[in-house]
């Protein structure tokens, strides 16, 4: 999911997108965007604790069939990577689908959306310097967005309330592991980071996974659903993620990250019949202008 802004390179090519760009850009937008739509349909059968194991150990599986995946990482990078295994990985994906028995995909992926806003926030905290101008607006109107879209659930119930609640908890740890990752990612490349954090957090969800297929169900659209998004979503997405922030740069790359809520909305929409508030649309609207101001960076 956005979440995953990889810093492979810090440099930006200028140079305008080709049409193998583009493809590139759209694909990983489709596949990450698609990810709340293939959730909601595996929570028809399954559990949630299921579907993460499921979608982080086939995530892992795939990565490590790519050699860039196995290069070598020193042992003191590795509590960075348990670390990251933790926020990025393995409570996040778990409080998604837990999240979306209460609240529809086209919500969820729309709360995503403001990743680069908890991104700048936990940057400032981390350096201990708060936002200045053009990003100092970012975060207040990215802010205002979230309550724009979250507002319509609040007044719904505690349950709903309950999902907005974690959804915004997986959000701020995506915030804060882009910044702890961004060294790390910088040494290796993004698959050997990816790769090990997988792996590790298939461990880690592995019990909740293992007592959660106990009361889950069969059905092969749902198994069909979560494998996609372990596949396809998890695995093979930071393969093309890679591949595009090393053509157009991670700058570039990232902005990725301001068309997956539109896909989630529009998916959710046309394939499960999410209801949307006009205040929602607004506030997804808010949310990517705070992004964009919030990214920049500082004169």
């Amino acid at each position: 999911m956005t979440s995953k802004i990889l810093s492979t390179s810090a440099g930006t090519n200028q140079q305008s997108f080709s049409s193998r760009d583009w493809g590139l850009f759209w694909a990983i937008s489709l596949i990450w965007g698609a990810s709340f739509l293939l959730m909601d349909i595996g929570l028809e059968a399954f559990e949630p604790g299921l579907i993460t194991w499921l979608r982080v150990g086939t995530g892992a599986a795939v990565l490590w069939l790519f050699p860039q995946t196995r290069v070598s990482v020193q042992p003191a990078d590795w509590p960075r990577l348990v670390a990251l295994s933790v926020i990025w990985v393995a409570i996040p994906f778990s409080l998604f689908p837990i999240a979306q028995q209460w609240i529809n995909s086209a919500l969820a992926g729309m709360l995503n959306g403001a990743m680069p806003i908890f991104a700048a926030a936990m940057a400032s905290l981390l350096l201990r310097r708060l936002p200045r101008g053009a990003q100092l607006t970012g975060v207040a109107v990215g802010f205002l967005g979230v309550v724009a879209i979250a507002s319509p659930s609040l007044g719904e119930g505690s349950s709903e309330a309950l999902g907005v609640g974690l959804v915004l908890l997986a959000t701020v740890c995506y915030g804060l592991a882009v910044n702890i990752a961004t060294p790390i990612q910088q040494r290796y490349g993004s698959l050997p980071v990816m790769g090990r954090m997988l792996a590790l957090a298939t461990i880690w969800t592995a019990p909740l996974g293992i007592l959660d297929s106990l009361d889950s169900s069969w059905r092969w659209d749902s198994f069909s659903a979560v494998a996609v998004a372990g596949v396809v979503g998890t695995g093979l997405a930071f393969v093309i993620m890679g591949s595009l922030v090393g053509r157009v740069g991670s700058t570039r790359a990232s902005f990725i990250t301001y068309v997956i809520p539109v896909v989630a909305l529009a998916l959710g929409v046309i394939f499960r019949g999410d209801v949307v508030t006009a205040v929602s649309i607004i506030g997804v609207i808010l949310v990517i202008a705070g992004a964009l101001l919030a990214s920049r960076r500082e004169a």
